[in-house]
């Protein structure tokens, strides 16, 4: 009776997990592939037509407009009148970290306690997650997966989204800490009767000094590092330039505060997460070069007496002043919105930003920030075979439709539990 219930219980298992688990990830590439007549765009502003774009073992090898190189080449396939872009690259995300909020064993977004910097979101990662299958459609397949919670949230790495584990997916690990610089007003919520107007907040002045004893902390450890502490060991290549700070915060003291705190640190890396007052620090911003990652494009503004557009525009502003500058989805529904990331850029396409200054903003000045430029971001010789195929332009809903994927010359699948459930109930409702 045993053993039959033992079966009973695996045999359901086995198929409970057939029915979650995410497609197996492609094989690596055995053949040479030739991509020909598509509209190429290079992800840092350059458009070639009718292009000639060749890749082996995960590597492109050959961008032009040459024909006369398909004899070197096991496969060609020809893209005429689609287009072609390097893989999108989606900031500041929690992809894999949580599958269903509403079930504690699925969430690995925070731990407990508040100066974490070695949180290591990459070993949290799961490259099975059902969401992370349904990015790909939309052209999006790097990710920079970030933990959440706490003063310093942890370190975040960089994944690419078709792979076996989190080892298997990783790009760059362990790249860059995250520091969540505390508000300097409250508001009351007015749904509970308080008073909604903005007052000071108390703790902002201890919270910053938690902060300086903290990094004044680590900086002591790097001299001796004895006994060994975690904590101050992560800590240890923000100093020297080999791992970057991600400060966020939205507001202009937030912003002010923060980056002076950092770089009187020794902070050499430093990018800016939410500014959603960015404009109103920008020589602080360009005196530092600091990159801007804009948190949440389809928003309302933190006031009421602000345009309803100006988050809209706020790319435009950033990018004209000479600044590097990409987005993120983060907040609510933010894992499953990743997927809408091109169509982010495309918003700001719409106000201000060129259009493949837009592009820009999800493929090469991502890859820039990220540290990771040598490998993805554009369409160049020598980097990874990691894009995508589209029948029209990638930030237009109406026409990103993908056909072809690839990461690191591994052509993908692009199948998801939604495009399942859109081919079923497609095929019940208009088959006729």
């Amino acid at each position: 009776m045993v053993k039959k219930a033992l079966l009973i219980s695996v045999t359901f298992f086995l198929f409970f997990s057939i029915g979650i688990s995410q497609q197996t990830p492609a094989k690596k590439q055995k053949e040479s592939i030739l991509l020909i007549g598509a509209t190429t765009h290079v992800g840092n502003g350059e458009i070639i037509e009718n292009s000639v774009i060749g890749f082996n073992e995960g590597k492109i090898n050959y961008v032009g407009r040459d024909l006369s190189v398909n004899n070197k080449y096991d496969k060609i396939v020809d893209m005429n009148g689609k287009h072609l872009y390097p893989g999108l690259i989606a900031l500041n995300t929690t992809l894999g970290l949580v599958e269903i909020d509403a079930v504690r064993a699925t969430n690995d977004i925070n731990e407990l306690g508040d100066m974490l910097p070695h949180i290591r979101s990459a070993i949290a990662y799961n490259a099975e997650s059902k969401v992370i299958e349904s990015m790909r459609p939309n052209g999006v397949l790097i990710a920079q997966i970030v933990p959440r919670g706490g003063s310093i949230s942890g370190s975040s790495s960089v994944m690419q989204l078709d792979a076996w584990n989190w080892e298997d997916a990783l790009v760059s690990v362990d790249e860059g800490i995250h520091l969540n610089w505390p508000y300097p007003y409250t508001r009351g919520r007015s749904w509970m009767g308080e008073d909604p107007s903005f007052k000071k907040n108390e703790n902002y002045d201890k919270k910053i000094d938690e902060f300086n004893d903290f990094f004044n902390e680590a900086k002591s450890y790097i001299k001796n590092s004895n006994p060994k502490n975690l904590a101050f060991e992560a800590m240890k290549n923000i100093f020297n330039g080999r791992k970057s700070v991600y400060l966020h915060a939205i507001e202009e003291i937030q912003i002010k505060d923060g980056v002076n705190f950092l770089i009187n640190k020794g902070v050499k890396k430093i990018i800016l997460v939410g500014g959603n007052e960015a404009v109103s620090q920008l020589n602080l911003l360009k005196a530092n070069n600091i990159p801007v990652i804009i948190s949440r494009p389809h928003r309302l503004p933190e006031n009421e007496h602000q345009d309803p557009k100006s988050s809209f525009r706020l790319a435009s502003k950033l990018i004209n002043s000479g600044l590097l500058v990409s987005i993120d989805v983060s907040g609510g529904m933010e894992r499953m919105n990743t997927r809408n990331l091109p169509f982010y850029a495309g918003t700001f396409a719409a106000y201000g930003v060129p259009k493949e200054k837009a592009l820009e903003m999800i493929t090469s000045s991502a890859s820039k920030i990220l540290g990771i430029d040598n490998r993805l971001g554009t369409i160049k010789s020598g980097k990874d075979a990691t894009l995508f195929i589209s029948e029209g332009d990638v930030l237009d809903m109406k026409t990103n439709i993908i056909i072809k994927a690839f990461i690191e010359g591994r052509e993908i699948s692009l199948e998801s539990h939604q495009t399942k459930l859109w081919k079923r109930y497609s095929d019940k409702f208009f088959k006729n």
